[in-house]
Order: C-alpha cells, then structure tokens, then sequence
C-alpha cells in the first residue's frame, strides 16, 4: 500500500478499494453481456433468467454470509468475496454451456451478497474506531469501479473481441487491488462486535431491522428503476431526441456521485436522519412533481431530484445496520438486494397496466416510503 500514516486515510483508501472492485467486476461482465449471449446462442428470456440467477445467489448465501460475518469477521470475507469475484472472470469468459453459465452467475451473486456485507461493516467499522464519516464516498467509489469497467471495456473492444483476453486483465486488476487492500482493512469491526458477541448463532430479526430493511428495498427500489426506466421515459412519455434521451439516467448518475462526494460532510452537519428524511422526500416529490409537468425539461430537473435526494440513503442505512450487528447488516444488504432486482420488473408490471408515467409514479412513492420508515430508525446524530 502507497505510504498513508494517517489511520483513517490508509483505512479509507484500503476500503474504497473494495468497493471499486465490486463497481469494476460488475460493470465488466455487464459490458460483455451480448458477446456472452451470442456465444452461447441464449434468447432474450435466457438472458434473463441468468441475470436472475445471480440475485437468487446472493439471497440464498444470506445465512452462509451470516455465519462466516460473525465466525471470520469482516476484513476475511470481503478479501475472500473479492479474490473469489476476480477468478469467476476467468470462468465467465471460457463458459462451455448455459447451465455452467447458470451455476457461475449463481456463485457470482453468493460472493457480490460476500463481499456486499463485509465491505459496508468495514465502512462502518472505520466511522466507529475514528469518528469520522466515510460511508458515503465510499459508496461513490463503487460507481467509479463502473465507470473504471466502462473504460476498459471500451479500450479492449478495440484491440480484441476475445473475452478472454478481457475479463484475464481484469481480473489480474482486480487481484491487485485485492493485494493492495491487505494491510489497510481493519482487522476488528468495531461497530458490530459489541451486538454480536454474546451470540454464536443467528437470531429473528427485529423491528428496528425490519424497518432498516424496509428503508434499503424502497431506497434500492428508486435506483434501480430510474436506471433501467429514465432513457425509456425520456424517448416515449416526454418524447426527447435520441440524442437526448440517455440524460436521464446520466442526470441521475452524476448527481448520485456529486452528492456521495459531499454526503459525508452533510452527514457531519445535520445528521443521517435528517439527510435519509430529507433526501427521499426530495426525490419523491421531485419525481411527482415532473411526471405531472410533462416534458424533457421538467424531467430532467426531477430525475436531478432523485440523484440528488437518495444517493445518501443507502450508505446512510448500512452504517445504522452495521450498529444493530453483523446479522442486522446481512439482512438489510440482502433486503437491499432484493430490492434491486425486484423493482424495475415490478415497475415494468406496472408501465404494462397503466403507463410508464403511473410506473414512475409507483418509484415516486417508493421514494417516499424510505422518508416514512426513517422516521422509525434510530440515526447516528450530527457531528459538526
């Protein structure tokens, strides 16, 4: 690791790695996705019936990820998780039929659910043992892994279409920043250890979690569906040029990652309940209030709103998970999860009844649930 003598710097950059490396593993595979399709011959429908299989992953590793959370701790299973990603590359880019294909991207979900929960624990284990707050840079790391990703894919497409040859110097990367975040992971998890000691084994969850969890799959429910739904919104209800259209979900990414660069500070000043609160109903309302404008310009401002307003929610929502304990944490990472996957079908469901402008409007709401819930959540209180 570069020479960082201050703790909370080496510690910051060790864990920000982390998170890059899940943004950057991600991001690759997902720029590769037509050439895997092709490979293997796969309709529309098998395509999503793989991408599904790396959700049902990660949910069904919740109780091993549980087990090993409070077993190895969180510094083992996030280097364990992110080596394990680096090598499932490799599988991905040789993969010899669609069932292989299946099982590979089931064992990507189980290690992405890993590697999810134990970077977050570090993240808040570093904000406990200084006092300072990380969380939401961090978090804005991961979409510069993505982006990191993007690149690459976009450099390596014009020097060879063989994916192996790809996803080999990405994993070689990836293996890097495993290697670099060694010395720097914290070695304890001072934000969980105090919940779970007097337990050895996994326990119902409670209504404090619940509500963690309930805030999680609303806040993850409003990312995922402005994602995958802003450019179609932008092209069919507000009837943007092609070349406009993808503003949207750009609107909404920059936004996202300004305001996890600035989050931390805001944190600081007015405390986590006061940001996740606010934040939410600015995206909800933001959203409402553009759907029922109409127009590109209009749409433009509310998905602004949404980047804005929620980019805080969920590392907001993982430090006072890692503050209920290592099992409250693999609960709502996994709720998050969930909520992820689940919501753009869902919102599809919903603009297949009644209209992409109702189907946005059910994001809206759910934006406004994560302000409802968070009223039931005990926050960490400003610092500055």
């Amino acid at each position: 690791m570069l020479r960082v003598h201050d703790p909370f710097r080496r510690g910051q950059l060790a864990i920000g790695a982390l998170f890059f490396s899940l943004g950057f593993q991600y991001a690759t595979w997902a720029s590769r996705l037509p050439a895997i399709k092709s490979h293997l011959g796969l309709t529309a429908a098998e395509v999503g019936l793989l991408l599904m299989a790396t959700g049902i992953g990660a949910v069904s590793a919740f109780p091993l990820v549980a087990t090993l959370m409070r077993k190895l701790g969180s510094r083992q299973v996030a280097l364990g998780s992110a080596a394990g990603l680096a090598l499932l590359l490799l599988a991905m880019s040789a993969l010899p039929n669609y069932p292989v294909a299946l099982l590979v991207m089931f064992c990507d979900g189980a290690l992405v659910g890993g590697l999810n929960v134990a970077m977050n624990a570090q993240g808040a284990a570093l904000e406990v043992a200084h006092e300072r707050n990380a969380m939401a840079k961090l978090h804005a790391t991961f979409s510069g892994g993505s982006l990191g990703a993007a690149l690459l894919a976009s450099g390596m497409n014009t020097l060879t279409s063989r994916v192996i040859v790809h996803f080999g110097v990405a994993a070689a990367l990836l293996l890097l920043l495993v290697g670099y975040c060694v010395p720097g992971l914290l070695t304890q998890d001072q934000a969980v250890e105090k919940k779970d000691k007097s337990r050895s084994r996994w326990t119902l969850p409670s209504r404090v979690t619940l509500w963690l969890g309930a805030a999680m799959v609303f806040g993850t429910v409003t990312e995922g569906a402005m994602n995958d739904w802003s450019a179609i919104y932008m092209r069919d209800v507000a009837k943007a040029s092609a070349e406009v259209a993808p503003l949207g979900i750009a609107v909404v990414s920059v936004m996202m990652v300004l305001a996890r660069i600035f989050a931390d500070g805001w944190r600081s000043r007015w405390g986590d309940g006061r940001i996740v609160r606010s934040g939410s109903a600015l995206a909800g309302a933001g959203l409402a209030l553009a759907l029922l404008s109409g127009g590109v310009v209009p749409a433009l401002i509310g998905f602004a709103c949404v980047g804005l307003g929620i980019a805080a929610v969920t590392p907001c929502v993982y430090v006072a998970a890692a503050r209920s304990g290592s099992d409250a944490l693999t609960v709502v990472a996994t709720m998050g999860t969930v909520g992820l996957l689940a919501g753009p079908p869902v919102i599809g469901f919903i603009a297949n009844a009644s209209g992409l402008v109702w189907g946005l409007g059910a994001v809206a709401a759910s934006a406004v649930l994560v302000s409802v819930c968070s009223t039931r959540i005990r926050w960490t209180a400003a610092t500055g």
